[in-house]
């Protein structure tokens, strides 16, 4: 694993770690504002109505895939899920077009790009093969070989 993973990959995860921990702790300061997109994803998901039971799971899958992200274990799996649980995160605490004050939608606005921005970087990391091909490429790769062996058995050229 080159440097610039070993720093990058924890720098990154050091912000879900600490709020999926605050999550887990203390569901219920975020709940409130999870509400108006909780419901509405646990009537299409398979997920419990509850918005604290919600931000908890949120919680869990933040403080998980930010401990593996971190460590370099299943970096592309973390960070997948990483950035699927920043997408409601994002939009049920940093609701900057709702806020009436303008001091208040300003700082929301900065959190909601910042948001933005990690995800940006989450889908980096979630794409970075680190030099090795990639899951597709390798499944078309193998299903050319497993081709061409039908073709010299069958005696097709």
């Amino acid at each position: 694993m080159t440097i610039s993973r070993r720093v990058a990959r924890p720098l990154m995860a050091s912000m879900f770690i600490a709020g999926g921990l605050d999550a887990l702790q203390h569901p219920d300061s975020k709940a409130k504002k999870a509400e108006p997109v909780a419901l509405p994803l646990a009537e299409v998901l398979p997920l419990p109505d509850d918005p604290v039971a919600l931000v908890r799971i949120n919680g869990a899958v933040q403080l998980g895939a930010g401990l593996l992200l971190a460590l370099g274990r299943l970096p592309r799996l973390a960070a997948a899920a990483l950035a699927a649980s920043l997408v409601p995160t994002t939009i049920a605490g940093h609701r900057f077009w709702d806020e009436p004050d303008d001091r208040a939608r300003v700082q929301q606005r900065i959190h909601f790009l910042k948001n933005a921005s990690m995800l940006g970087g989450l889908i980096l990391a979630a794409s970075d093969t680190e030099g090795r091909p990639s899951l597709s490429w390798r499944a078309r790769r193998m299903r050319e070989k497993a081709r061409d062996r039908v073709k010299t058995v069958k005696g097709d050229d």
